[in-house]
């Protein structure tokens, strides 16, 4: 049996009709780093969290970048199916359902290339400070695929327009997306953690 393409961890959760949640870290962050969050967002799920293989100064990160907001788009496209063939995997693994897509910035624009890229791979996406990651729009239809877009105001990282803008490109392609702006910066809130809970309750059902 093959090593697992990412450090991660795997937690089952004590509710197996609910979808799984996969937690994506922002920079810096690792497989430890949005247990509590999933955890309060949905306490019955089982959780699925991997470390992003690229280094950036020693920090973690699912893509490479050249500057800050500037994506090495090659890398962004290689990276993203490196991960959703990992989510395959673990799917099959833990014979379970697709899992909704939870990530943190850098983690958030992973998601949001999944969605663009291998939209198959999930049941639906809360993405907490999100920016779009490829300057071209989704390769699929989404089919009324959830999205949940959570923005900061006052976030001095991800300009807001930019977010406005993933927003379209997902609904043009068919997403059901549900915008949020709150009143904030760019670390995540108990609000957001509460938008997100609502969000995917309604997704389970």
């Amino acid at each position: 049996m093959t090593e697992p393409s990412f450090i991660h961890r795997f937690l089952p959760g004590t509710d197996t009709l609910r979808h799984p949640l996969l937690l994506l870290h922002g920079t810096g962050g690792n497989e430890d780093d949005l247990i509590p969050v999933g955890e309060m967002i949905d306490p019955a799920a089982a959780i699925l969290s991997p470390r992003g293989n690229v280094l950036e100064h020693g920090m973690p990160r699912f893509f490479r970048r050249l500057a800050e907001g500037v994506f090495d788009y090659p890398d962004v496209i290689a990276r993203t199916h490196e991960l959703a063939d990992f989510i395959t995997e673990q799917t099959i693994a833990h014979a379970n359902k697709k899992p909704i897509a939870v990530g943190f910035s850098n983690g958030a624009n992973i998601a949001a290339a999944l969605l663009y890229l291998r939209p198959e791979v999930l049941a639906g996406a809360v993405l907490i400070r999100a920016m779009l990651p490829l300057p071209t729009g989704p390769e699929h239809t989404l089919g009324g695929l959830p999205v949940m877009i959570v923005s900061g105001r006052m976030d001095p990282i991800l300009p807001l327009d930019n977010a406005k803008r993933l927003a379209e490109a997902l609904r043009a392609h068919g997403a059901t997306v549900d915008h949020r702006v709150l009143e904030t910066g760019h670390g995540i809130t108990r609000n957001d953690v509460d938008l997100a809970r609502g969000f995917i309750a309604g997704i389970n059902g």
